[in-house]
């Protein structure tokens, strides 16, 4: 990456000429996720869980066309107030940058752009994946695509519950991405602890989850992996209770036309409004539990370079 399209925090670039751990944030979170002031407060909740836990924050997005890799305070106050911001994936990252626009980053390019950056660990809520209905309108997330070949480990309380999860795993395994559950056999699923099917593989500490990252970069092995960290038992939603709030958005979502990227920010905000809050509620509580352990797997990461 060329120092002109690549700008970076000063605290995140002393981090890496240091060896010191540092995790990715996406910013869509702030962009799409929630509303103003929220989106400000969850992002310092969770920049300053990592500084606690001794990781630096990388929050990644693009502004007037250039990458940054970490905000500023300002810059992060700037982002969570501004208006049309464009969601970026690998397809369009190009053009928002050619275009001098600023765009929030999902999964697939906050991943992309550490790579670039040379950090192997993300902290995000949850993966993109098969949406209901894909075997008709072919919507499945570059998110998995991009697990495929990019080489960062992501740490997410699984995929979205709105999502197809068996599906989900299937293409993953296709794609040879290693779905990893920490701490339990079962996958999760994003507010809930429980999605009913078994985890492809189990690790139940930080450290062999880095050494997994590792061992893959020494086989030559493209593609990263995809760490799915239950939410606490004490925020989650049981899966029996939003399965028929599920259902219901989805199907306001099909009869009012939603596709593509707009299906995914109707749904989250028809479960909240449905849920009175509380599905918000526990998507804050899961990304800081996110991010403690993408710390711990960061800092397992350095000791062993």
């Amino acid at each position: 990456m060329t120092p002109d399209l690549l700008t970076m925090s000063p605290e995140v670039a002393k981090a890496l000429a240091l060896n010191a751990p540092v995790v990715a944030l996406e910013s869509t979170i702030i962009t799409h996720g929630m509303p103003y002031p929220q989106n400000l407060e969850t992002a310092r909740r969770v920049e300053d869980e990592l500084r606690a836990a001794g990781a630096v924050p990388a929050t990644i997005a693009i502004l007037s066309g250039r990458l940054h890799v970490g905000l500023t305070a300002q810059e992060l106050e700037e982002l969570a107030q501004a208006e049309d911001v464009m969601k970026l994936s690998r397809a369009d990252l190009a053009v928002a940058m050619a275009t001098g626009q600023t765009g929030a980053t999902t999964v697939a390019a906050t991943m992309i752009a550490a790579k670039l950056a040379g950090i192997g660990v993300f902290a995000t809520g949850g993966i993109g994946g098969v949406h209901i209905g894909a075997e008709d309108s072919f919507d499945i997330s570059a998110d998995l695509m991009e697990l495929a070949q990019t080489p960062v480990t992501v740490v997410a309380a699984g995929a979205k519950a709105i999502l197809d999860i068996p599906k989900t795993l299937e293409v993953l395994e296709t794609q040879g991405v290693p779905v990893i559950t920490f701490g339990q056999d079962e996958f999760p699923a994003f507010w809930s602890r429980s999605s009913g099917l078994k985890s492809p593989l189990r690790l139940d500490d930080a450290s062999a989850i880095a050494a997994s990252a590792l061992m893959r970069a020494r086989l030559g092995l493209p593609g990263g992996q995809l760490v799915a960290n239950p939410i606490p038992e004490a925020d989650e939603i049981a899966a029996q209770t939003l399965a028929p709030i599920i259902a219901q958005a989805q199907s306001e979502a099909n009869a009012q036309g939603f596709a593509g990227k707009a299906v995914t920010p109707f749904l989250l905000q028809r479960i909240f409004e449905l849920t009175n809050g509380r599905s918000l509620e526990a998507n804050i509580a899961l990304v800081l539990n996110n991010a403690r352990l993408a710390a711990a797997i960061a800092h397992a990461m350095v000791a062993k370079d």
